[in-house]
Formats: C-alpha cells, sequence, structure tokens
C-alpha cells in the first residue's frame, strides 16, 4: 500500500486545530491545577556533575499586512497573503553540561520550525559549545561557540562586538553565540578597586566559522577589561583585526539604591562604510568613524513595578531623509514592476535592504520603555507589561501590551499585541504589518 502525502492545506488546518485547540486547553482550566505539596529531598541541594534540560515554546502568531507599505511591497509584490497572515512557530532548546576537575562541558541547541502560507522552514543550530578549564579561582579558558553577552544595556548593546544583536521586541530571548577561543583573569583587592578582570578573545572568521561577521580568512583579536571600582561595574572594550574595522568602547552599570539602577555604553568604530541610495537608484559611499551610546535606569517601586528607559543613539544610522530616498526608490521601483513585470529594481532594493537598510532599528535616535508590574491587585500568577520604541527621528513608533501567566510550574503563558504605526516615509509607519497578536507557551524541563 502506498502512503499519500498530506496536502499542505489540510496540514495547515490540521495544526491550526491543534495548536488552538492546545492553547484553549492550557487556558481554561486554570481553576484545576491545585498548589503543589512541598517537600524536601536532600538530593535536591546536591551539585551534580552533569545536567540535561531544554525549553519547548509553542507560538503562532496573527499579522494584519500594511499593503501600501513599500517594504510590504518589496518582501511581497509577487505573494497574495491574504488580509491576515498566520503562522505556528516552535521551538525546542536542548541543553547540557558535564563537569570533572577542573574541566566543564556546556552545549545547548536550537530548533526552530514554521508553517506558513509563505513556506515551511526548519533550521536546527548549535547556540554554544565550548569547554572551559578552570586550574584556579583565577583562572578559567573557553575554547567553542559562546555568546559572551557584552555590554550593559536592556534593549540594545553598541559595545557588543561580538555578539549578535539583540532584537529589542524581544531582548531577553536566547541568542546564537560565536566560535572563539577566550580567557578570564579575575583579581580581588581591597580598597576602593575591588575586583580587576580581564578577558582576551580570540576570534577566526573563515568559510565555515564565523562567516557571517565580516570578511574572511582573518584571526581577530577581542578583549574587555572589566573593574568594580567604588561598586561601579565598569567594562573598557576592543575589537581589532580584518575581519571588521577597529572598534572600542566602555560601559557602566551602578545601584544608586535598593532599587536603582543606572547603565551606560558608548562604543566607537573606525572607517565605518556608510552606503546610500537616492531616489533614483544612485548609490553613494561613505567612510567615517561612528559613535553610538546609550544611557539608561532600572527602578523597581515599592509596589512592584518595574521600569526599564533607555535612549540609543545609533552612529552608524540613517537620517530621515535617507530612509525617504529608500523608501521611495522601492515605491519606483514597484511601479515599474507593475508596469512591466520586470523586477530589477526591486531585487536590487532587496539586497540593500538585506544590507544596512532591514537592520533592526537602522535610524539614529530611539526611546525604550517598558513597565511590568508583578500580580496587580493580589491576583497571583498574573503579570501585565506594556513596551514601547519611539523612533525620536520621525516620530513612529510602536507599542506592545503583553500578559504573563506562570502559575503552572515551568510553564509560562504569554498573549502579547503589537501595534506598529507612523507617519508615510517613517521606520515603524512603512513596517510590513501594521498589527500582530501571539500567543506564547513555554515549558521549560
Amino acid at each position: 500500500m502506498t502512503l499519500k502525502p498530506i496536502p499542505s492545506n489540510e496540514k495547515a488546518a490540521w495544526l491550526q486545530t491543534f495548536t488552538w485547540g492546545l492553547f484553549l486547553l492550557i487556558f481554561w482550566p486554570f481553576t484545576l491545577y491545585a498548589e503543589e505539596t512541598y517537600t524536601f529531598d536532600l538530593s535536591e541541594i546536591e551539585k551534580k556533575p552533569y545536567h540535561l534540560g531544554g525549553y519547548v515554546e509553542i507560538k503562532p502568531t496573527l499579522s494584519w499586512p500594511g499593503e501600501d507599505s513599500p517594504i510590504y511591497r518589496l518582501k511581497y509584490y509577487n505573494r497574495d497573503i491574504g488580509k491576515v497572515l498566520d503562522e505556528y512557530n516552535f521551538k525546542l532548546q536542548i541543553e547540557g553540561g558535564l563537569e570533572k576537575g577542573i574541566a566543564r562541558l556546556y552545549f545547548k541547541t536550537n530548533t526552530d520550525y514554521k508553517i506558513s502560507r509563505l513556506g515551511d522552514r526548519e533550521k536546527t543550530d548549535l547556540y554554544e559549545g565550548y569547554v572551559s578549564l578552570k586550574p584556579s579561582s583565577s583562572w578559567k579558558v573557553d575554547a567553542g561557540k559562546k555568546t559572551l553577552k557584552w555590554g550593559k544595556g536592556y534593549a540594545w548593546n553598541p559595545v557588543a562586538f561580538i555578539d549578535r544583536p539583540k532584537d529589542p521586541d524581544d531582548p531577553e530571548v536566547a541568542m546564537e553565540g560565536v566560535f572563539a577561543l577566550s580567557a578570564d583573569y579575575t583579581k580581588s583587592f581591597d580598597g576602593p578597586l575591588k575586583t580587576v578582570s580581564l578577558t582576551p578573545v580570540l576570534l577566526p572568521v573563515y568559510d565555515h566559522i564565523n562567516a557571517e561577521l565580516g570578511k574572511k580568512d582573518y584571526l581577530n583579536v577581542a578583549g574587555k577589561l572589566y573593574l568594580l571600582f567604588y561598586d561601579t561595574d565598569i567594562d573598557l572594550l576592543f575589537l581589532t583585526g580584518g575581519s571588521r574595522t577597529t572598534r572600542y568602547g566602555a560601559d557602566f552599570s551602578r545601584n544608586i539604591g535598593a532599587n536603582w539602577e543606572i547603565h551606560g555604553e558608548i562604543a566607537i568604530i573606525r572607517d565605518y562604510t556608510m552606503n546610500r541610495i537616492d531616489r533614483s537608484g544612485k548609490i553613494s559611499t561613505e567612510k567615517y568613524d561612528a559613535t553610538s551610546f546609550l544611557l539608561g535606569t532600572r527602578v523597581l517601586t515599592t509596589s512592584d513595578t518595574t521600569f526599564i528607559f533607555e535612549y540609543y543613539r545609533n552612529g552608524t544610522g540613517f537620517t530621515n531623509g535617507e530612509m525617504e530616498n529608500f523608501f521611495g526608490f522601492v515605491n519606483d521601483a514597484y511601479q515599474t514592476y507593475v508596469a512591466t513585470g520586470a523586477d530589477a529594481a526591486l531585487q536590487r532594493a532587496a539586497t540593500l535592504f538585506d544590507g544596512n537598510y532591514g537592520r533592526v532599528n537602522p535610524m539614529r535616535d530611539y526611546l525604550y520603555l517598558r513597565i511590568a508590574q508583578k500580580e496587580p491587585f493580589d491576583i497571583l500568577y498574573f503579570n501585565p507589561a506594556i513596551t514601547t520604541i519611539l523612533n525620536l527621528n520621525d516620530r513612529s513608533f510602536t507599542i506592545a501590551p503583553e500578559i504573563v501567566y506562570t502559575r503552572i510550574k515551568n510553564l509560562d503563558l504569554r498573549v502579547k499585541a503589537s501595534v506598529i504605526t507612523g507617519p508615510k516615509d517613517s521606520e515603524y509607519g512603512e513596517k510590513p504589518f501594521d498589527y500582530r497578536l501571539e500567543f506564547r507557551a513555554g515549558y521549560y524541563f
């Protein structure tokens, strides 16, 4: 007997029914869950030489397109995605570690699977996989793929010269690391200078090693000097080599009080290359030293409300006029496609969009504000929050309220809506989607 493959439309319908049914099952019977009985087991506090765990997530999303947006036209000019785009995202992360003597092995894998009418997609990556040697309390050496997490900012990190850029819409999501050889030397003192830590890093860039980080066939050198000085955390950082131009920076973080922290970063990129396009399609190039910086604060009030506020100056960003030129070029290319069927100009615009113009927050000045309230009105396990990102240059913005429910142990349930808006020819005003609604169930095991 020959088994026939399930048609894609039937697969999508089955998956839609399964996913929404699962969410109904999870969200509905809250009152059926009893409190757990506390038990004490000595084995639970004994440190084991190994661990294995992970995270699984189901996240269906609904997105409402802005069909007049030039970016929508650029991405979907030859496709019909309908009035609402529904997609189903699945994530699986597996992590584990093994310690023996001075050695430690750690790994984390990430698998993303998306089902969409735009095409199904599966991607599996090794996020981290490295060996650590700690011959003494002062020395540690790491070799392999690792996320270094440089910088003190919450939504942005201009000094993260090696790490991949965060997504400000979800800055706490785990990121893929880079292959590197690094060391840490730490020494403590009495007096105002309490701790000094030095972290040198060797970063190779070749065909199959860190190829996305810049020019290939170079061994780059980076470093971080950490100081704990008068209860202020300070980092001095640099990156040089041949894959990217030399860059250096500094950051700090300090607690003003028990519930008030301030932080900041500054980065200077030497000989940064800026490629711009005018409305006619002519590309110009400029090299300059770009300076980016961030100032932020985090406050926890007595009512358990957390405020995170940051200002970000992107020295590598575009001005209003430069973004308007790009949007105009895309619109003209689209009109040419409609009239003639030729999409060469749209393909050229897509290449530029995949470069600098399509970066997360490609312009110059931004404000970030997140307000999170823990269990308002004494509603246990219920944690609402609202986040907004404002582009100060063109007054466009996104605002995203969310609700997180955590009553079930190791299970996070989130409902999040996003409204993306702004005037014509603005960053958020020309995003391909105007509204977005997502549900997420994430389980840690």
